[in-house]
């Protein structure tokens, strides 16, 4: 008798093993299988059975959560959607996550390993953390006052703080209202194919994940690899450049809008933006030359993210001496995101040093504890400082005498570079209106803001379109809303 009950010990035993052999197997190795699976919704009603942690701008949710009752509980919802998609995003049920809402998704959804009091402390409880919240760099007025300027037009804007890197403002039109894409409803499949559907994309992000050719506003860039070269040592001094420029081994005569650009000096040039000058200067620094300063602005790099990636500014280096001609004045392959434009202007206004823009300042729990902070960003040289100097002084003359004279602030010093981009086919498209610029305030030691504006012209008002009548009042819209708001 002992034996038999010895032997069904033993036996049970074994199954007790097997069982436990077996759960794991499920729970553990083919936990991700199970979870992958279209037929199981286990992980997506956990994932919205909880509000969602907010965006904050200025110390303002600018996003929140509704519940609907419904098995996927919490959907989420909007403050000012379409002036704020370029920087959240959207969250839906159906169609995922993008820009901030993706790059701290798990934050936001309670996800994130690092909202747990205690390490694996979830995976033993079970437990789901409250979403985490996400500080942004944005500045409310200067968001306003770019989505209001550009109005019904294509275009993006994008505003950074030169001493720090951080992104004030980040706008692109025509936007969309995320929250319409929240659900799983039918209407939001009928939002989702009618803006997929969209001519003018209003989904794409202008900002940060389009390139255009940056035209005059690119001869800041030959403007700083000339001076630091020492091609040009004296601002005021003629250049010994011709008008028409015949283009290196070529028959093609390049132009210039103004009059007055044989010989001009840097200044005159930069100024009236002759392109006959800038051509030149570009082809005596040379092809290495002017490759390594538009790669010390960022261009060519294919790693910026602020957090979420941003689009590849190009300057191309196997270019023979007439294609750099073209590139030198922002034409050619040359092709820039308006955040990397604001760049450009940033490295001016901090004296030769720029810093990688960011967008998040912190991160912090639902209570309001800090989980992770931006801090400082490393700085890196672009050029030498007497170079910046000199730029500073170009940039406001263009605003105090030149084609940029309606980004003008009274009681503020403020310097920018207009252009207006050539595209197409035998240049048959229609052109961009490009401003870039910054801007120092009456009691300010240093620049505070530097801002990058594009606009995208309509057929209809081709004859009209310039950097200086365009994008100008937009960019001096988004600087006096900094100014003003001592931040």
């Amino acid at each position: 008798m002992t034996r038999n009950i010895r032997h069904a010990a033993v036996f049970c035993a074994l199954l007790l093993v097997a069982l436990v052999v077996n759960a794991a197997r499920v729970q553990i190795v083919q936990k991700p299988e199970y979870d992958d699976n279209p037929a199981n919704r286990r992980p997506d009603i956990a994932r919205y059975q909880q509000p969602r942690g907010d965006i904050l701008v200025g110390g303002e949710a600018v996003t929140g959560s509704r519940d609907t009752g419904e098995h996927l509980r919490f959907e989420r919802t909007y403050a000012n959607g379409p002036m704020y998609a370029p920087i959240t995003g959207f969250a839906s049920q159906a169609y995922g996550t993008t820009l901030l809402e993706h790059a701290e998704d798990g934050l936001l959804s309670g996800a994130d390993p690092v909202l747990a009091p205690l390490p694996l402390w979830n995976d033993v409880t079970g437990a789901h953390n409250p979403g985490g919240d996400v500080v942004t760099t944005i500045d409310g007025a200067a968001q306003r006052a770019a989505f209001e300027g550009l109005g019904g037009r294509k275009g993006a804007v994008a505003a950074i703080e030169p001493a720090t890197g951080r992104v004030l403002a980040l706008v692109s039109t025509p936007s969309y209202d995320p929250q319409l894409l929240s659900g799983n409803s039918a209407a939001a499949t009928r939002t989702w194919n009618r803006l997929n559907a969209d001519p003018d994309q209003p989904m794409l992000n202008r900002a940060v994940s389009r390139t255009y050719p940056p035209g005059s506003t690119f001869k800041v860039v030959t403007a700083a690899a000339a001076l630091d070269a020492g091609v040009v040592r004296d601002l005021d001094a003629p250049t010994r450049s011709p008008d028409p420029y015949t283009l290196p081994g070529t028959r093609t005569k390049l132009t210039n809008e103004a009059d007055g650009c044989r010989n001009a000096s840097l200044r005159e040039a930069f100024e009236w933006s002759c392109n006959t000058v800038f051509a030149k200067l570009g082809v005596d620094v040379g092809v290495r030359g002017m490759a390594a300063t538009a790669e010390a602005f960022g261009f060519n790099d294919d790693g910026l993210r602020i957090p979420f990636p941003v689009a590849r500014s190009t300057f191309d280096s196997s270019v023979d001496r007439a294609q750099l001609g073209l590139s030198s004045i922002g034409q050619y392959n040359t092709r820039a995101t308006p955040l990397q434009m604001a760049m450009v202007a940033a490295a001016v206004a901090g004296g030769g040093q720029v810093r990688s823009p960011y967008l998040v300042e912190r991160t912090q729990r639902a209570g309001g504890s800090l989980v992770a902070a931006a801090g400082s960003r490393p700085s890196r040289e672009v050029m030498r400082p007497s170079t910046a100097a000199l730029l500073k002084e170009l940039m406001t003359g263009v605003v105090d005498k030149g084609t940029g004279a309606k980004a003008a602030i009274p009681g503020a010093v403020v310097g920018g570079k207009t252009g207006t981009a050539q595209h197409g086919v035998g240049n048959s498209g229609t052109p961009y209106a490009w401003f870039i610029s910054w801007a120092r305030g009456a009691g300010d030691v240093e620049p505070k803001v530097a801002v990058a504006v594009v606009v995208e012209g309509s057929a209809a008002d081709r004859e009209g379109i310039s950097g200086g009548g365009l994008a100008a009042p937009i960019a001096r819209a988004v600087m006096e809303a900094v100014l003003g708001g001592g931040g």
